[in-house]
């Protein structure tokens, strides 16, 4: 049996408290929160579960293990302490504010021996397990892009942009299914409720492949939408997780490659192909069944196997590195009016 304390009560830190005391092989000890009326709730619903507002107090409780769901400027000295406290931890997304305080957990968990997990939910979503297959079958084809949207209307924060707020999610899937290190990001953004914080971004992210991520993150927007759109040279899919039933379409079109020019014809407008305009090809759609298993639950219970069992996580320190300097660099970028950052993770763990 693995005990589990959640410090931060806001908006993630009770989803992980409910899927903690869901969980099998799992004692949820004790929560922590520097606000006390956030902590009432959680001790009216789970009386047995210790709670404070003393981080110490709560490190030295019985706990094996922690899940930190504060804001991001907090992460690095929570989980560097929790970490000197012999406790695996679990960080939710993104991982740390800056991509040296990244390395630093990183290289104190693996001295120490402990689990470090970067809290990114839908690595672990069935919807994008089965997108991962898909584009590791090679049903897709080459991949030419992924689109992706995550839209609302807020909810607004001043600790963060949107780009820090929304974006590591798609991040995280993008990364998760090309298994490339992109090398290049470029982002423009705007600001209309608050002058200091931007509310629309679009992201560009580049892969050696000629692959390229686009995402437009916005707290603007009049719907909810959170989808994915996977273009390949023989299939393209689409994932809508707002969707109740048919989150995933994959969609036989795309455009018939036409022969090179031989010599014996036109040529086409340039010369190249043997006729123009090129074939565009009209198949089947396909909506598989997906299962409805809840992505965070799937997501605390590989943190707790992978304790149990000494194994990486899928979303190791290293994952959560990732997805901090692409962010690093995307900031710059916003900053420079959209210029291209080049990034460099070839030092990092292969995804």
């Amino acid at each position: 049996m693995i005990n589990i304390g959640v410090v931060g009560c806001g908006y993630w830190g009770p989803k992980h408290i409910r899927v903690c005391h869901e969980l099998r092989d799992v004692t949820l000890t004790s929560v922590c929160d520097i606000d006390e009326q956030r902590l009432q709730p959680v001790q009216n619903q789970y009386p047995a579960v210790q709670a404070t507002t003393d981080y110490k107090e709560f490190l030295n409780s019985n706990l094996d293990a922690i899940i930190i769901a504060t804001p991001v400027n907090t992460h690095h000295d929570l989980a560097k302490r929790a970490l000197l406290n012999n406790k695996h931890v679990l960080i939710e997304k993104p991982m740390t504010a800056t991509s040296q305080e990244a390395l630093e957990l990183i290289e104190l968990a693996d001295k120490k021996n402990l689990v470090l997990m970067a809290g990114h939910t839908y690595e672990y979503h069935p919807a994008v397990d089965f997108l991962r297959e898909l584009v590791n079958n090679g049903d897709l084809g080459d991949i030419y892009s992924i689109d992706a949207a995550r839209l609302n209307l807020g909810l607004f924060r001043t600790d963060v942009n949107v780009l820090w707020d929304l974006a590591p999610h798609d991040i995280s899937i993008i990364l998760s299914i090309l298994k490339e290190n992109p090398i290049a990001v470029s982002a423009r953004g705007t600001h209309h409720i608050d002058p200091n914080t931007y509310d629309i971004a679009y992201l560009e992210i580049m892969f050696p492949s000629g692959a390229m991520g686009h995402v437009h993150v916005s707290w603007l927007h009049p719907r909810k939408i959170r989808q994915t759109t996977i273009v390949g040279s023989k299939k393209m899919a689409v994932y809508d997780d707002v969707s109740e039933t048919e989150k995933i379409h994959i969609y036989d079109k795309g455009v018939a490659t036409p022969k090179p020019y031989n010599g014996t014809n036109n040529g086409g407008a340039n010369g190249k192909f043997s006729a123009w305009p090129p074939n565009y090809r009209y198949g089947d759609v396909v909506i598989p069944f997906v299962s409805n298993a809840e992505p965070l639950k799937l997501e605390c219970n590989h943190f707790i196997n992978c304790i149990s069992e000494g194994k990486k996580p899928r979303s190791d320190g290293w994952v959560g590195l990732k997805v901090t300097s692409i962010l690093e660099a995307s900031e710059k970028s916003l900053a420079n009016g959209g210029q291209r950052e080049k990034l460099d993770l070839g030092a990092i763990a292969i995804l």
